[in-house]
């Protein structure tokens, strides 16, 4: 750990000089990117020189331990034990810094909400997953815009494609990919009893340009008039947009935007987004066959998470976590939840290079 620690310690100092050179500095995507890198190793260089510095007293008291003064002895032996305990929770949280880095993390996401077994009600659920992750956003100041949405009659999502633009969002919601089910009683139901429903929820990280390559041979575009709100202009004009992507066959349509245009280049960033998405898979699905993965960030057909309303608990399944926060959950206020699903995917995978 030493050593890393001194590597990183070196490369932030040659990046603070790589800032300062007339030549990067009027270069602002260079300078852009070596910003970013040089931001990402601010704390784990905070706290390795932090590290570094408490191993050298400890050194300097060891060697006190040597001398023959009674009195600086046992000072010293007193600081070397403070230090050691102070030394253990410093190691724990270095060695998480120090984990893998998923590329994605700081990416913007695409995320994908459908509504699945349960007819309306599943579309209403879907509504209340919406607003979780739409709320989520809010608090932390993301961007995030409609691409393409399906409603129901009495207020349910039968499909909602939305881009989320922020710092870190990919990183922040990628556990929230999966099966949701709510079990209450429906707005439709006259007899009281208890349901259960479900809707699944895609978290895509935003693809780049350098992130996949399509050839345009291999599209099929087709355009038609958008359906739902829109005024005049929603019968008028076949400004709605489907891409198929034959090799893979995928589909997707956007109708959201007021152009074909710009329906075309939202349609294009989902169907990028989701071929990386397959590629990410396939590498998770390899990764889980070397270890016990506690979250799955791949599989999007697993039952993750329950929303009971009779008992106003939710429950993640991956991790055997339980809140009694519902109300508060619906209105976006997941950050528990995250950092519960975060620990568990690092202890997991510091297991595993230990084993």
């Amino acid at each position: 750990m030493k050593e890393k620690l001194k590597n990183l310690i070196e490369k932030h100092s040659l990046l603070s000089d790589k800032m300062l050179d007339p030549s990067v500095f009027n270069n602002q995507k260079e300078l852009l990117k070596i910003t970013k890198e040089h931001s990402s190793l601010d704390q784990i260089v905070k706290l390795g020189k932090k590290y570094l510095s408490m191993l050298k007293i400890i050194q300097d008291d060891k060697k006190i331990l040597e001398e023959n003064d009674e009195e600086l002895k046992e000072i010293a032996q007193e600081e070397i034990m403070d230090l050691e305990v102070e030394l253990i929770d410093l190691e724990k949280e270095l060695k998480i810094l120090l984990l893998p880095k998923n590329p994605n993390d700081n990416k913007n996401l695409i995320l994908e909400i459908r509504a699945g077994t349960g007819g309306e009600e599943a579309a209403l659920f879907a509504a209340n997953l919406y607003r979780i992750y739409t709320r989520y956003a809010e608090r932390n100041n993301w961007i995030l815009k409609i691409l393409n949405s399906t409603e129901t009659g009495i207020g349910g999502i039968k499909e909602a494609i939305v881009s989320i633009k922020g710092e870190g969002a990919f990183g922040r919601l990628k556990y929230e990919s999966g099966v949701h089910r709510v079990q209450r009683v429906p707005k439709t139901e006259t007899s009281g009893r208890v349901h259960t429903s479900a809707a699944t929820v895609a978290i895509l990280p935003e693809a780049e340009d350098v992130d996949i390559d399509i050839k345009d041979s291999d599209l099929k575009i087709d355009t038609y008039r958008a359906s739902g709100a829109g005024g005049q202009h929603v019968n008028k004009t076949e400004s709605a947009i489907r891409i198929t992507h034959k090799p893979s066959g995928l589909v997707v349509t956007c109708q959201d935007e007021s152009s074909q245009h710009k329906n075309r280049a939202a349609a294009l960033k989902v169907l990028k987004s989701r071929l990386l998405a397959m590629q990410e898979e396939k590498v998770a699905k390899a990764r889980s066959a070397e270890r016990k993965v506690l979250v799955s960030t791949g599989d999007r057909s697993a039952k993750i998470r329950t929303y009971n309303f009779p008992q106003g608990r939710v429950t993640d399944h991956r991790i055997s976590f339980t809140s009694h926060r519902l109300n508060e959950i619906l209105d976006g206020d997941i950050e528990e939840i995250i950092e519960k699903l975060k620990l568990a995917d690092q202890e997991s995978i510091m297991a595993a290079q230990t084993s």
